[in-house]
């Protein structure tokens, strides 16, 4: 019984070990890696189409400023991956029409300037160059010297991305 065991052992396993061998001599050749040096395409939607993409430097210190229309009056904001939404400073929320006495100052933000009081308001839109993003949440500070662009406008693009200095917002 052994004996047949072994026997049926060695030849299931000749049969499988000559498949095999057979097998790969007459599989089709495998493509070729891709050539990493190759241009890569265009990042495409299911529409086919590709995104449009403004570019912005650094300045020597390392920031990127965007100079913005907010519900039509022009503001110069800081881009703050950090920060959760848009804020404005007293000064630009004037400008885009929003009074102090419009303003309830009942949240606290932490900012490089240390805690602040913080107002919420809703923009009716942010537009850089052809870029227009409406209904936009933000805040008002009391202590910020200069607006910052945060996550409530930068999760509605299509995405950002900061390389080598420089900052390219994707949109469709």
């Amino acid at each position: 019984m052994i004996g047949w065991a072994l026997r049926q052992l060695m030849i299931w396993g000749g049969v499988a070990l000559v498949l095999f061998i057979v097998g790969t001599r007459l599989a089709p050749p495998s493509a070729p890696a891709p050539d990493p040096a190759a241009a890569t395409p265009a990042p495409q939607s299911a529409r086919g189409a590709v995104p449009n993409a403004l570019v912005f430097r650094a300045n020597p210190q390392g920031h990127v400023l965007v100079d913005a229309s907010v519900n039509g009056a022009p503001v110069r904001f800081l881009v703050d991956t950090g920060a959760t939404m848009v804020v404005l400073t007293l000064k630009d929320a004037a400008a885009v029409g929003f009074g102090r006495d419009d303003l309830v100052f009942n949240m606290r933000t932490s900012t490089a300037n240390g805690v602040a009081r913080a107002a919420p308001v809703r923009l009716r839109e942010v537009r850089i160059d052809q870029l227009l993003i409406s209904d936009v949440t933000a805040a008002v500070a009391e202590n910020l010297n200069i607006s910052l662009l945060g996550q409530s406008f930068l999760t509605r693009l299509d995405g950002y991305e900061m390389r080598d200095g420089v900052l390219t917002l994707s949109y469709w």
